[in-house]
């Protein structure tokens, strides 16, 4: 299986992209690793965004996208861009899109804690958010027979 790991940050998409085959997990190459919508009023790019997105998911061949949930509000509530832009991703057919809560990524990492450090993973540091959302994510559908609860 082939997933997406996603932070929406800002006006930012950072993304990672990680496999998992025979109990192997790997980072494919990706010819980008993070996407920006420029303008937030501005309805093609909000559309432009959504069609690189998409296409970079065919082109790889990804099965799901993992979004890391943000808080609606309080003092790390997300932006209104932020929740335009996971939208987007979340409207996109033929793309299963799932939302990963911090509550559940922490408790399946507990249970399955990355054996690597993330340095050696060689991806840049702004991407290590989406690189654990992806982890948990493949992790969670791989080893974990009931489902993670949120406290």
């Amino acid at each position: 299986m082939r997933v997406c790991g996603v932070e929406l940050k800002g006006n930012e998409a950072n993304i990672c992209l990680l496999s998992l085959s025979d109990g192997l997990f790997d980072l494919p190459d990706c010819r980008v690793s993070r996407l920006n919508l420029l303008d937030i009023n501005s309805r093609e790019q909000l559309q432009e965004f959504q069609f690189a997105f998409r296409k970079l998911m065919e082109d790889y061949k990804i099965d799901k996208v993992v979004i890391r949930q943000r808080q609606p509000k309080g003092k790390f509530a997300g932006g209104a861009l932020g929740f335009k832009m996971e939208a987007a991703l979340q409207l996109m057919a033929d793309i299963e899109v799932d939302i990963l809560s911090p509550a559940q990524q922490k408790e399946i990492l507990s249970k399955n804690p990355i054996l690597i450090a993330f340095p050696d993973t060689g991806l840049k540091a702004y991407q290590e958010t989406a690189f654990t959302t992806a982890y948990a994510s493949l992790s969670y559908s791989a080893f974990s027979r009931e489902p993670a609860t949120t406290r």
